[in-house]
Formats: C-alpha cells, structure tokens, sequence
C-alpha cells in the first residue's frame, strides 16, 4: 500500500452490539479528538503507555509529524469521537519485515470485539504493506488480551521477565507475541 494509499483506507466495522465504527488512519487535523480522547485516560491506564499521551505537546507533534512509513496510526470512532487508536510501528534494517501493534481502547468499548476488528484491519494493512511478520507486546497478567491475539493467530513465542517497567519502578512479565502474515508451504 502506497502512503496515498493508506491515507485514503476507511472502513466500517460493526460491532457485536450493532455500534458502528470508522476506522481510518490520523490525520493533521485529528489534534483536538486525540486531546479528548487521550484526557479520559486513567491514572491506572497511564502507566502502560510508553509516552505521556496527556501531553498536547506530544500529541501535537503526532499530528504535525505524520509519516505513514515509519509509524501507521489508526483511529477508530463513534461519529466525531475517537474511541480506539491502533498503530503499526515499522522498522529498519533487519527488521525490516516486521510491524509492531499498539493498541489502546476507551474504557466503555472494550470487550466489545473492537480491538479485535481493529487489528484484523492492521493485519489487512500489513499485508498489503509486504510484511511478513506483526509482533505484540503484551503484559503476561493481562491474561485475556493474550487469549484475544491468539484468537486472531498470534503465537506466544517467549515471557521476557520483568521487560516492562512503570513509573514507579515495578516492573511486569511481557508476553512477545508473533503473527505470520505469509502462509508456510510445503515444498521439495
């Protein structure tokens, strides 16, 4: 997919209770729904974010500094709100073939199959961006995020000890998580 491509994808998703949702990718103008959004976020939810996504500042520069190359980022809303985000994150060099998942969900649209519709997006996307592997990140405990990548063809391929560290210094077990996005065939 080219990034003309890619800022041009939409899609619909219903959920299992009948909500419908857009999924389409940030834009420069998505400044003000992301400050909505990421201000909702708890103090508990805090701590598993990799950045201080209250900061406008921050959120700002997402929008401003958009290149779908290196970072393809996916909001999900409910007419003008934005109640999921979901990126992939691409890499250099020998990595070059994997993509890494990021999602984070508003507390009233989870376990509503969301996420799972969101990454099903991503997987369509990584595809057609010749990836050949999406790796997740996901803390051990969170027992039934594991059980929902699985669902979707993850495999659970090690538990890095202590591999996330809050802020106030406990640390969690982290699960990496892969997906083959090419079907292995037998060959001789």
């Amino acid at each position: 997919m080219l990034p003309e491509q890619i800022k041009n994808f939409r899609e619909m998703v219903t959920l299992k209770d009948g909500a419908y949702v857009l999924l389409r990718p940030i834009n420069s103008e998505d400044e003000k729904h992301l400050l909505e959004f990421y201000s909702a976020v708890s103090n508990d939810d805090m701590h598993f974010f990799r950045h201080n996504v209250k900061d406008p500042t921050l959120i700002h520069s997402w929008c401003e500094n958009l290149d779908y190359s290196k970072v393809l980022p996916i909001l999900a809303f409910v007419k003008d709100h934005v109640v999921g985000s979901v990126s992939l994150h691409f890499f250099e060099g020998p990595k070059r073939h994997i993509g890494e998942v990021r999602l984070f969900l508003a507390k009233d649209f989870r376990k509503r199959g969301l996420g799972m519709k969101m990454i099903k997006a991503l997987i369509d996307v990584s595809r057609k961006q010749g990836l050949s592997i999406m790796q997740a990140e996901v803390i051990a405990e969170q027992t039934k995020v594991v059980k929902a990548f699985e669902m979707l063809g993850f495999k659970s391929q090690a538990t890095l000890d202590d591999y996330f560290l809050f802020p106030d210094g406990d640390s969690r077990d982290v699960v990496l998580m892969t997906l083959s996005l090419h079907a292995k065939t037998d060959e001789f």
